[in-house]
């Protein structure tokens, strides 16, 4: 999170420096998880969903405070564009939920953590009522961290858990280390803490972990959150149109693209712009989907898969990919405000981080968000995302005072926009972390080295993009993605935590590190049929089966 953003949820991409995390975990570099429970044999997996999901999931009660300027839309996320009022800020914790007994919360940090007892800690604890000790752990090795700490027989009482590390036996030592939270949230229970009621019933769905409710969740938009930008200020000087179709982009970037002026058409990544144009499905259990001829199959089984990869690898022979994107090096950000790269595929945080970065010395730096438009150069396909990515859980053991300050800490960290606690939690306190100048609000250097994500990893409020020194950055992302979100359609496995059999968990991981390779000319064609048919040998058919048998019994998400 940017000094001024007060955007809500953080995405694996904004997450995460790399995906080395993710592939480290998903290789088994967590040794240590075997005391876990779960093996090939004894560990079936599963999900809950349908009636037997809606019986435990919290009662659905709309926030009164702080109603947006741009409600959601086709799944966006909503918006908010005016200036902070501090005097007019709501409240939405009118009473300390926290007993002040003390407890203790691991979660991944990037950066240095601030000191256990930093002015930050001490004044939203005092708020909250709440004694939280932190113990961050460093973001680029949590995985490891977390599958040490989950093997072991001492747990902190709170966990953070990102979605990306649900693999090998994590998903089964999530389900046998953390409690049911249902006796203090399932139904009217989580009236007792309004912001946590505010939060939608899809995000709460996914956070059912064998069979009972044991994750707080981070809510995430189901639009399209990966944006292809692009220069608009250096379209607009030159007279570029916003290419329409495949076709017209491979040639645009042909056309603009000068090896000799240092100047190329699109940096890395574009294999995400290119499934959103092919229509290809998510990766993960979100890539399972009944078709209209009523055949289950997985992404990679799509002919759109290949399609879209094709396609990628032409705009790398035609050498309109940057070459230290090519060879994966340097910062693609940094290319591509200084105008080497014309479009660049990002999350939609990036919006306002490469605008507010550029903002004094580079006034006329302006970004856009290119509309996906389809293989054929119509409307899109596009995919639905997971409507949760993060959970805060709470080892099973705690007393029940420790879950109800738990519990109280989630809900003041919930907060929504406009709220005393959100500005205190996203800026810390004013005149020590922060001023406000002319209604926008500016981190000074202790709110830049105190106020980090902690708090915000214990829950969020539904969705929104808020950046008071740029409204209209706000209000662009959020008509994008409603834009995006009209051609949006949900797989069969929308809004469903499903735990695969541990056999099959690894099954499908080569596939990023082919696609790396294939679109730069490293593998042909026939390595990526081949590795679609050895995963269906070696053990894709036999989970097809296993989610034909889920589906029948719990019925499709879509």
């Amino acid at each position: 999170m940017t000094p001024n953003a007060a955007s809500s949820g953080l995405s694996r991409r904004s997450f995460l420096a790399s995906t080395a995390v993710a592939t480290a975990a998903a290789a088994g570099g967590m040794p240590l998880l075997t005391a876990c429970g779960g093996s090939d044999t004894g560990s079936q997996g599963g999900t809950t969903s349908g009636k037997a999901a809606d019986k435990l999931l919290p009662t659905y009660v709309a926030g009164t405070v702080a109603k947006p300027d741009l409600p959601s839309k086709n799944g966006s996320s909503a918006g908010y564009t005016r200036k902070i009022d501090l005097a007019a800020l709501a409240t939405s914790v009118p009473h300390k939920l926290g007993t002040g007994a003390s407890f203790t919360i691991m979660s991944p940090l990037w950066g240095t953590p601030p000191k256990t007892d930093c002015a930050y800690y001490k004044a939203v604890d005092a708020a909250a009522g709440t004694k939280v000790t932190w113990q961050n752990q460093d973001g680029n090795t949590y995985a490891q961290k977390l599958g040490a700490v989950l093997a072991s027989s001492s747990i902190p009482d709170m966990v953070v858990v990102p979605s990306w590390l649900l693999v090998g036996q994590i998903p089964n030592a999530v389900s046998a280390k953390f409690m049911d939270l249902g006796p203090y949230l399932a139904g009217d229970n989580v009236k007792k803490y309004p912001n946590l009621a505010a939060i939608p019933s899809d995000s709460w769905r996914m956070s059912i972990f064998g069979g009972a409710l044991r994750g707080i969740p981070m809510p995430t938009a189901a639009a399209s959150s990966i944006v292809p930008y692009y220069r608009k200020d250096i379209f607009d000087k030159k007279g570029y149109t916003v290419p329409k179709s495949p076709e017209e982009f491979l040639s645009w970037a042909k056309d603009v693209t000068s090896a000799k002026a240092k100047v190329y058409a699109c940096g890395d990544n574009m294999t995400w712009v290119s499934a959103g144009i092919f229509g290809v499905r998510p990766s993960g259990t979100l890539g399972w989907n009944i078709g209209d001829d009523g055949k289950l199959t997985y992404r990679i089984e799509q002919p759109e898969y290949l399609e879209a990869l094709e396609w990628t690898r032409k705009l790398f022979d035609a050498g309109v990919v940057h070459p230290d994107d090519r060879a994966r090096t340097g910062d693609a950000g940094q290319r591509f405000t200084s105008g080497q790269i014309l479009v660049m595929a990002d999350d939609a945080s990036a919006w306002y981080v490469k605008t507010a970065e550029q903002a004094k010395s580079h006034p006329d730096f302006k970004i856009e968000g290119m509309d996906y438009f389809g293989a054929g150069g119509g409307n899109p396909k596009l995919w639905a995302s997971s409507p949760a990515s993060i959970w805060s859980l709470i080892r099973k053991g705690a007393s029940k005072e420790t879950v109800e300050n738990a519990l109280a800490a989630a809900n003041f960290a919930a907060a929504p926009y406009g709220t005393k606690e959100r500005m205190l939690v996203d800026y810390g306190v004013e005149g020590t972390h922060y001023t406000v100048k002319d209604g926008v609000p500016v981190k000074n250097d202790q709110g830049n080295s105190e106020v980090i994500n902690a708090w915000v990893m214990l829950a969020s409020p539904a969705p929104y993009f808020a950046h008071p020194d740029f409204p209209d950055v706000a209000r662009k992302q959020v008509e994008w993605q409603q834009r995006m979100g009209a051609f949006m359609k949900k797989t069969s496995t929308f809004g469903m935590n499903i735990v695969e059999p541990t056999r099959y968990a690894n099954l499908a991981s080569q596939f990023e590190q082919l696609e790396i390779d294939f679109v730069r000319g490293h593998k042909k064609l026939s390595d990526v049929q081949q590795a679609i048919s050895t995963w269906k040998s070696s053990g894709g058919d036999k989970l097809r089966d296993w989610y034909k048998q889920l589906l029948d019994k719990n019925g499709s998400g879509n």
